[in-house]
């Protein structure tokens, strides 16, 4: 076994892997399979969550992750596939990020391992054993992996930037809202144990 051998095999066996897991994830999205909410219900939960348009954005990630999925796994156009991909999980891992890093307690774990993962195929790219070999690696340039990679983090960031000031504009007001329910209630302020100012009741 050649070592080059070695290389295209792992190689083969890593894009297979991540490939599958984010085609996973991105039918889950778009359709509703494999226990997903579809674009409706995962576009609601991302409305809450604070990427809106909610619906759009669930469309954005679902076809990053099934678009990018499916094509690091045949090889083909590696570098904006993987790019797209890793994408993807920068605003996933920023929304993790409250709850620490392990993925058991809710953490960034997950979406990291998959950005990282898809970013370093994206600068390595995928081998022999894909369709960009077959190709002559037309669209698996290294000027097209670093610009992709640019590219996609830019993208991803201004999201990430977009929902910061989503959610501090609703936090914003919900304390104006609170705010004014207190000042339109009399005594509101007065605790529920406060006496008369004669001392007694």
């Amino acid at each position: 076994m050649t070592k080059r051998w070695r290389q295209d095999a792992g190689l083969l066996a890593l894009r297979a892997g991540i490939g599958g897991v984010l085609v996973a994830h991105g039918v889950q999205k778009l359709f509703g399979w494999l226990g997903g909410y579809g674009l409706e219900g995962t576009g609601a939960a991302f409305e809450q969550m604070g990427f809106v348009p909610g619906r759009q954005s669930a469309l954005l990630a679902g076809l990053g992750e099934t678009g990018g999925g499916l094509l690091i796994t045949l090889g083909l156009a590696t570098p904006v596939a993987g790019a797209a991909a890793a994408g993807t999980m920068i605003p996933a891992a920023t929304m993790h990020a409250p709850r620490g890093f392990f993925a058991t307690g809710g953490g960034y774990e997950y979406p990291a391992l998959l950005g990282v993962s898809t970013a370093a195929l994206t600068l390595i790219g995928p081998g022999d054993w894909s369709l960009d070999a077959l190709l002559g690696h037309r669209l698996n340039q290294t000027w097209l992996a670093a610009l992709a990679l640019l590219a996609s983090s830019a993208a991803s960031l201004a999201i990430v930037q977009r929902r910061r000031g989503v959610l501090a504009a609703r936090t914003a007001a919900a304390e104006r809202r609170a705010a004014e329910d207190t000042a339109a209630t009399p005594g509101a302020a007065i605790g529920s144990d406060a006496r008369p100012a004669n001392g007694q009741g």
